[in-house]
């Protein structure tokens, strides 16, 4: 991961819920100088931190934002989606059966074939050679276990899993309000 004093091109912002954390980890909540100008013009947002760029329309001129806070209080408490990205996300993008990062698939547990369903909890992340090796039949037959047992996550839990991937850059006005292990480069 690489620390920028310089801001990263396109000039996004760092966007924080109301009680000043992110509102993502994975993938890093940020929005684009556009959407924040629109953002900060419909007071919705608090600024915390600036870039040292400036962008002037005929009536106004505002010093792009680099940090925003949320000014209602959006609820992270709610279900996740299911989605693949949350599965993946979920599962720590690594193949529930060998542990491979590469190629990364849906599996069914129990499968479609035998009545099973796509839910939280029988859906895990397979690549593709123990997908296809595993087949129509269940872990247990294919003798491959799971490593992992699939279940429905909460939002806490995705925020914890996303935190451990961090994004290849972050600005320098973003580091109070991140918790990774970062190293700054010289």
């Amino acid at each position: 991961m690489q620390v920028q004093s310089r801001p990263p091109s396109g000039w996004p912002a760092l966007v924080l819920n109301a009680d000043f954390r992110p509102l993502s980890y994975y993938p890093l909540s940020i929005w684009p100088w556009e959407e924040v100008v629109k953002a900060v013009y419909q007071n919705r947002v608090d600024v915390v931190s600036t870039y040292d760029k400036v962008v002037r329309s005929p009536s106004m001129e505002i010093v792009l934002p680099s940090v925003i806070a949320l000014k209602t209080y959006v609820d992270q408490d709610r279900q996740p989606a299911f989605t693949r990205f949350n599965v993946f996300l979920r599962d720590g993008f690594t193949c529930q059966y060998c542990g491979d990062m590469r190629d990364l698939t849906f599996d069914h547990v129990v499968p479609r074939s035998r009545g099973g369903r796509t839910t939280w909890e029988n859906i895990v992340a397979a690549c593709s050679p123990c997908n296809l090796r595993k087949g129509g039949r269940t872990p247990q037959q294919a003798s491959m276990p799971v490593h992992r047992a699939p279940h429905r996550p909460n939002s806490w839990e995705l925020q914890e899993r996303g935190r451990k991937f961090p994004p290849h850059f972050l600005h320098q006005s973003w580091l109070d309000y991140l918790y990774w292990d970062i190293e700054l480069e010289p």
